[in-house]
């Protein structure tokens, strides 16, 4: 039996959903306060948190932004990019790379 292959969103489609904004009940509560309701607010969040707030939410038992760019946002991409780290700087530039593909996708 031939399995078929999942359906992957077109690059503009896939721009359009982790770009949007979500919905307040949906939105990433930092541990320092901070609300993340698009991949550009986690984007800056990431560049300017503390390395103490990072390490709180990505750590040998769990990877907050990971899980919430999968969930949330359903980016596995990135979120897969996510997961591989546990550096601050790196997750800021994979999400800083991702946020300017996805929005050099919708021009």
């Amino acid at each position: 039996m031939v399995k078929k292959a999942k359906s992957q969103a077109k690059p503009e489609e896939q721009s359009e959903k982790s770009l949007v904004r979500v919905p307040e009940e949906y939105a990433f509560r930092c541990h320092d306060g901070s609300i993340f309701r698009d991949l550009k607010e986690l984007a800056d969040g990431l560049f300017t948190m503390s390395d103490e707030v990072f390490v709180y939410h990505v750590n040998s038992d769990r990877n907050d932004f990971s899980n919430w760019v999968k969930n949330v946002l359903k980016d596995e991409k990135l979120a897969n990019d996510l997961a591989t780290t546990s550096v601050k700087m790196q997750a800021s530039w994979w999400v800083a790379n991702r946020l300017a593909f996805l929005t050099d996708k919708l021009v």
